[in-house]
């Protein structure tokens, strides 16, 4: 009896190894989809997807890929830029100094184009493309004073050179303060978590009606690559900037003529305001009686705490005063003099290089 139920046991472990030895085989030969798979019907989309594919489909063709030499001799230059008019104008990145400018549309044609202006302080470009013919038409243009933050926002570009690459995401902040390469400060930047890369520089920044409210024009990155946090110029500011370079091919930098101290040493000195070190010779500012810091004593002469009846903490909201107030007016300060407040109107001029 005891040898019978041993064999048996020994059988069933067996028959057991076997199956599990075999069920691979088995199930390959039984259910291995060797025919191609019926497919399964798509169901609705969404209601957000819809949105974003008619988007895409509406703007896309009116986003262009601009390439150029680097002015610096290290290659080609590619970024991204939109139709702005329908005389071929596009906005993009600034392309100063850049030759043999190229636009290359969605449908895939080449044209030549041709710098227009720039405005470096903005980050700003305009270039027109020769014999345009057949072009796509302009993009949408929206407000960028009424975003609210959380909004979804879209940007269409060329990042890496992939064309026609469209990111989303949502408004992560307004009112930041972006310095540009031609040490200017450029005020109420939107912040976005939409990715924005190399080479999307100068594309769009939509809002969910296709319209455009901001012009991207970096990232924060150790490593050059998207991390969430992208900035775009808005398109207020473009607004004003661009008709101004078709027009003239430059953008006027409105100021007096003074050269203010580090924000750090105004900081560290517990002042609240632009200090002034200098004043420009023969400048707005100068003819107005305004004075730098004492050259023999090196004490403190003038400090400038409001502009127009706004107050003044650091130079960049001054700069925003003198833009509202623009190139040819006077613009109201009030100066910190001696503990005593004095109020002078000062010329705006425009300080910044010709085209």
């Amino acid at each position: 009896m005891g040898s019978r139920f041993l064999r048996f046991g020994i059988l069933f472990a067996l028959l057991l190894l076997t199956v599990q030895v075999a069920q691979p085989y088995i199930l390959r030969l039984m259910f291995a989809a060797t025919t191609p798979r019926l497919l399964v019907p798509r169901g609705s989309l969404s209601k957000a997807e819809r949105s974003t594919i008619a988007l895409f489909k509406q703007v896309s063709p009116s986003v262009v890929q601009v390439v150029g030499d680097d002015p610096e001799g290290t290659g080609v230059q590619s970024g991204t830029g939109f139709m702005w008019d329908e005389a071929g104008d596009i906005v993009n990145h600034v392309v100063a100094g850049t030759s043999e400018l190229a636009v290359r549309f969605a449908s895939g044609a080449v044209v030549k184009a041709d710098v227009i202006g720039t405005a470096p302080n903005y980050d700003i470009g305009v270039i027109r493309v020769r014999n345009p013919g057949q072009i796509p038409p302009p993009v949408a243009i929206g407000s960028s004073a009424d975003l609210e933050v959380g909004q979804f926002v879209y940007a269409i570009g060329n990042p890496y050179g992939l064309d026609q690459s469209l990111t989303t995401g949502v408004i992560s902040a307004l009112k930041r303060r972006l310095p540009t390469n031609a040490g200017h400060e450029i005020s109420d930047v939107i912040q976005t978590d939409a990715a924005v890369n190399p080479g999307n520089s100068g594309g769009p920044l939509l809002d969910s009606s296709g319209r455009v409210v901001g012009v991207n024009t970096a990232i924060i990155s150790p490593s050059g690559s998207n991390a969430g946090i992208g900035f775009a110029i808005p398109i207020d500011i473009v607004n004003r900037v661009v008709p101004q370079l078709i027009r003239t091919g430059h953008m006027p930098t409105p100021g007096i003529g003074i050269v203010a101290a580090n924000e750090a040493v105004a900081t560290r000195m517990g002042i609240e305001g632009v200090v002034i070190l200098r004043t420009m010779p023969n400048s707005p500012a100068a003819r107005a009686g305004l004075r730098g810091v004492d050259a023999n004593t090196r004490k403190l002469v003038d400090v400038i705490v409001s502009a127009n009846d706004q107050t003044v903490q650091r130079m960049s909201d001054l700069t925003d005063q003198l833009e509202q107030v623009g190139v040819g007016k006077s613009i109201k300060l009030t100066l910190l003099r001696d503990g005593r407040r004095v109020n002078v109107d000062v010329p705006v001029t425009d300080i910044g290089p010709t085209k």
